[in-house]
């Protein structure tokens, strides 16, 4: 596998979530494939994820259904080939992981039948969640690490950050571009490796650690999108950041979710005082989109210049609760919160990208030979706001069909000839003596991106966020260009590029739709379209 310091295989993987492994998965039976994941294999995104995954498993619900609530969720900025696309090929996904081995819980029908028990969440208009109690995602991660794990032509490396992606016309400007492997950096070793790959797949999740509160693992730095950009492709719609209602404000548990289900079994939002305050904003009520119900705490906490909002479960039976959210409920216990008697302290976050690196149907970016699965790729499927569990549905859907075209072109890209790839050089690099640049840069961004690229903005605030992005990138190029990488700056450097792409997305969308909420222009524009920017 190894020659000196260059790996080479078929297939490069970037991204050890759901996405990354069912491809890995899926490929691995016709090709050599390589997975690198920045810390654990399982320490990305879906692990955490809480709620479950959308399909049509229920008679008297349809396709044609799940379609039309995803198109309404994502206030008219879908892609209705996408949507369509994702659906139809939902249920079949699941049944391939459920023949991985995973397990989604069950319930005994009034006819005595076994079937799987479907929860519902904001914006569907049928129970089509299948989930394994309130910890889907750690079942799924688990499940594909598994078997990942066990297959003799996946090779999985631990501790590796991407550094930048190998185009063939970076090595010889007469070629024709395509990705020809990549730099990752070895953790462990400190020394940057290369990996040589006719594919190179990211999926290598979102962005939403550009924000200073966030749900997600510290590994969602925008890496991916970063190095896509910086390799020529396009992106689209990262103004759309979806930040979820309800994330435990505790200062012991700062990016623990408290899932949609709970407000799909019935969990009410509520006022410091024990007011519910959605019924005054939607007829969905707590069953509203998350775009709606983010914002609406968000307004009420600075109306009342309260620190949080509840959650309020404990109307349920306590028998119900511990069964279907035990592990909301081990963990609120811990933090001396029973959920079973008291209200749950509540804050929005950010959570979820819903732009990304321009794809097709295939997850083929506009770079021959890269792939782009997952929270990392804009597919049209979510639009201006993404529809509760449709995110590993995405993941796994665009994975297996990544994974068809990519086995179509093995042969052929065989038969091309290799170019040589130079070794990593830090000849004129020293270590930093001022790792203090990095962590100040580091809180700021997140600092102004809260405050000014957040989920109410303006003119002003966008125009302050992206003078100040210009200087961080100015400052970060410097220091890139003088000392030897780190993880920290690594994802410093792709958070500061990805900040940018967020606010000149905003800075264009001159209208407020779904995720995207600006008090200059409150209305909905009569022709929306998708924001697309190119580094070309």
């Amino acid at each position: 596998m190894t020659q000196g310091l260059e790996h080479r295989t078929d297939a490069l993987i970037i991204g050890s979530g759901a996405a990354g492994l069912t491809l890995a998965i899926k490929l691995a039976d016709f090709a050599k494939v390589i997975v690198i994941a920045k810390s654990k294999l399982k320490d990305g995104s879906t692990y955490y994820a809480q709620g479950g995954v959308a399909a049509v498993f229920d008679e008297d619900d349809s396709i044609d259904s799940h379609v039309e609530d995803t198109l309404i969720a994502g206030a008219g900025l879908c892609d209705r080939n996408s949507v369509h696309f994702t659906a139809s090929h939902a249920r079949d996904a699941l049944e391939w992981l459920i023949g991985q081995g995973a397990h989604f819980d069950q319930e005994t029908g009034s006819d005595g039948q076994h079937r799987y028990h479907l929860t519902r969440e904001g914006g569907h208009s049928h129970r089509r969640i299948l989930h394994s109690a309130d910890a889907t995602g750690k079942e799924i991660q688990l499940t594909l690490q598994q078997q990942a794990r066990l297959h003799p032509n996946i090779t999985v490396l631990e501790g590796f950050n991407a550094v930048d992606l190998i185009t063939a016309k970076k090595l010889d400007k007469s070629q024709s571009d395509r990705v020809v492997g990549a730099y990752v950096l070895n953790r462990a070793s400190g020394q940057v490796e290369t990996v040589r790959a006719n594919f190179v797949t990211l999926a290598t999740g979102g962005a939403s650690k550009v924000y200073q509160y966030s749900s997600n693992p510290d590994v969602a730095s925008g890496d991916g999108i970063a190095m896509a950009w910086r390799a020529g492709c396009r992106v689209a719609n990262m103004e759309f950041n979806q930040f979820h209602p309800t994330c435990l404000f505790h200062p012991d548990a700062r990016n623990f979710l408290l899932t949609e289900a709970l407000r799909g079994e019935g969990a009410q939002l509520k006022r410091p005082d024990g007011t519910r305050f959605m019924p005054g904003i939607d007829p969905r009520e707590e069953l509203a989109p998350r775009d709606i119900v983010a914002r609406a705490i968000d307004y009420e906490m600075k109306r009342l210049g309260a620190d949080c909002m509840y959650l309020d479960i404990s109307h349920k039976p306590a028998e119900f609760i511990t069964k279907h959210f035990p592990t909301i409920y081990e963990r609120c216990l811990e933090l001396g919160i029973d959920i079973t008697t008291s209200a749950i302290p509540v804050v929005p976050a950010a959570h979820y990208t819903c732009g990304g690196v321009m794809t097709d149907l295939n997850g083929a970016t506009d770079l021959p030979g890269l792939y782009a699965i997952g929270e990392v790729a804009y597919t049209g499927l979510h639009g201006a706001n993404r529809m509760a569990s449709n995110s590993i549905l995405e993941c796994l859907v665009f994975a297996r069909a990544a994974a068809n075209a990519i086995v179509e072109q093995l042969d052929a890209a065989k038969d091309r000839p290799e170019l040589p790839l130079p070794h990593w050089d830090e000849s004129q690099v020293v270590d930093s003596d001022e790792h203090v640049v990095i962590a100040h840069n580091w809180h700021e961004l997140r600092l102004f991106m809260w405050d000014y690229v957040g989920i109410v903005r303006t003119d002003k605030r966008l125009q302050r966020a992206l003078r100040r992005v210009e200087m961080l990138e100015a400052e970060i190029r410097q220091y890139y260009s003088n000392f030897k990488i780190s993880n920290d700056l690594l994802e410093l450097r792709n958070l500061v590029q990805v900040a940018e792409l967020i606010i000149r997305c905003a800075m264009e969308r001159k209208e407020s739709r779904g995720l995207h909420f600006t008090l200059d222009y409150p209305e909905l524009s009569s022709d929306p379209a998708p924001t697309i920017l190119s580094p070309r």
